[in-house]
């Protein structure tokens, strides 16, 4: 099976798309490394997935706008909606402090859902949207950015880029869940 998701390696959706799998015990399957919600639905209307998944809906960040007007664009069947706990961390290259950091890149929705701790600690630094979380990990990692850039990201981005976690756990709410959903193709 070809599974679409809204991301890159390391990404909240590519471990969504792993918990989706294995809920329905999945085993053979592909995952589609898309980067938007957009991406995902077209490769789902020219057959080069079979499923796709994206993020909706932030109990913090509230609605996946993109996701939204992806959904307004295509037509699919949702045939699963399940929450996922996301822990947002903020990263840096190897050397980098707190007091070093200039500008913060995410995707829009992993700033919304730390924009109280941003405001205590980085009010007056520069805030950057990205297209993914684990996107803006790479382009830090792979020097795409300026050394003194800290990204919101998964633990798992910190890792597969080699970024060093600087703070964990930096979203506002304790609990902070994800609503994804599961999608196919409708058949004619």
């Amino acid at each position: 099976m070809k599974v679409g998701i809204q991301g890159i390696v390391g990404s909240f959706s590519e471990e969504a798309a792993k918990a989706y799998c294995e809920k329905f015990g999945i085993q053979d399957f592909d995952l589609k490394y898309l980067v938007s919600s957009m991406n995902v639905l077209n490769s789902l209307s020219d057959e080069s997935i079979d499923t796709g998944i994206f993020a909706m809906e932030n109990a913090q960040g509230g609605v996946v706008i993109e996701s939204v007007e992806a959904l307004a664009r295509n037509q699919c069947e949702i045939i699963d909606m399940f929450y996922v706990e996301i822990s947002q961390n903020l990263l840096a290259i190897e050397g980098v402090s707190l007091g070093d950091i200039e500008e913060i890149h995410s995707h829009e929705q992993a700033l919304k859902q730390c924009k109280d701790y941003l405001a205590e600690k980085f009010w007056s630094k520069k805030l950057v949207e990205q297209d993914d979380t684990a996107k803006a990990a790479q382009d830090l990692s792979e020097g795409k950015l300026s050394k003194n850039v800290a990204v919101i990201a998964s633990k798992f981005s910190a890792e597969k880029y080699g970024l060093k976690i600087l703070e964990h756990d930096i979203h506002d709410l304790k609990r902070n869940l994800t609503l994804f959903l599961a999608v196919k193709r409708i058949k004619p």
